[in-house]
């Protein structure tokens, strides 16, 4: 077999691959909605009648988000671990994470995705809340 024909085969398995995961996604059912994922597509001027190209961009957005989720977890644990150590018998006790702004803010970093947010302060602790919430 020569290097064509072996080049030749390496593309045809790849077709069929592709061919195969095209035909999956018909019978997928994606987490993000095909509705939401049209409308965003359509807001920056792509339209496509092909479902299954539209479950592919929803698969993609799906692992884009659950990385994201995986590496704020990660920073998560890293910034709980160096609270346990400093305060070992208090903090040992309690083993939930708890995930905060900081640690979504670095994971999207890594991604390049740069968030800015303010501080919030107030004055009491029921500040901010509905003035119906309140009065229940």
């Amino acid at each position: 077999m020569n290097h064509n024909q072996q080049s030749n085969e390496v593309r045809h398995d790849d077709e069929n691959a592709l061919s195969d995961f095209l035909a999956s996604l018909t019978d997928y059912t994606p987490t993000i909605p095909d509705e939401l994922v049209e409308h965003y597509l359509a807001k920056s001027g792509f339209q496509c009648p092909d479902v299954r190209l539209t479950r592919l961009v929803a698969v993609a957005a799906q692992k884009f988000v659950s990385d994201i989720a995986i590496d704020a977890l990660q920073h998560c644990k890293a910034r709980q671990a160096t609270v346990v150590r400093d305060k070992k018998d208090k903090q040992q006790r309690d083993k939930r994470l708890i995930m905060n702004m900081e640690d979504l803010s670095k994971a999207l970093q890594e991604y390049g995705v740069n968030v800015k947010h303010q501080e919030y302060f107030a004055d009491n602790p029921s500040a901010g809340l509905e003035s119906a919430s309140r009065d229940e």
